[in-house]
């Protein structure tokens, strides 16, 4: 199995609980926070998908062009979280080895350039940080049948 297609699973294995636990938010905790200071629960969720898959995005095309785009606009979290990770799984699966270990310039970003391969770690690394919070959104909002943190395939 290529490097690529490694991280493409290890992805997917953190991913599809992060989309367990927001098939576990209805709306009506959409607008849910834990504290003042916090996010919603509705915007938690939206930038931790947006982000995996603008950082999936700058890792392909070499450059942070899509933290510019414009992000995709849906009122369900569930639905939302399908798109992003159909969206993010395909770029992920256009890895080749060598795609993966090209350097890109995020320099204006990270202050450095990095590879690929090191800036999808980043990446994974800000999803994984933010589902321990959302762990704590969906127990505090009364559910106690969770998953466990990653799945294993």
């Amino acid at each position: 199995m290529s490097k690529a297609n490694r991280f493409l699973h290890y992805f997917l294995s953190h991913r599809d609980v992060t989309n367990e636990l927001i098939g576990k938010i209805s709306k009506d905790h959409y607008q849910y926070k834990p504290t003042e200071t916090s996010m919603t629960a509705s915007k938690l969720v939206t930038h931790m998908l947006e982000s995996f898959y603008k950082f999936a995005a700058t890792a392909k095309a070499g450059n942070p062009s899509a933290f510019q785009e414009k992000t995709e606009e849906e009122s369900d979290l569930q639905k939302l979280a399908e798109l992003y990770t159909d969206k993010t799984r395909r770029i992920l699966e256009s890895f080749s080895d060598s795609d993966f270990e090209k350097e890109i310039d995020v320099s204006a970003m990270f202050g450095r350039n990095m590879s690929a391969r090191q800036f999808l770690q980043v990446a994974l690394d800000h999803e994984i940080h933010h589902k321990g919070s959302l762990f704590v959104y969906v127990r505090e909002m009364g559910h106690t049948d969770l998953p466990m943190f990653v799945k294993r395939g």
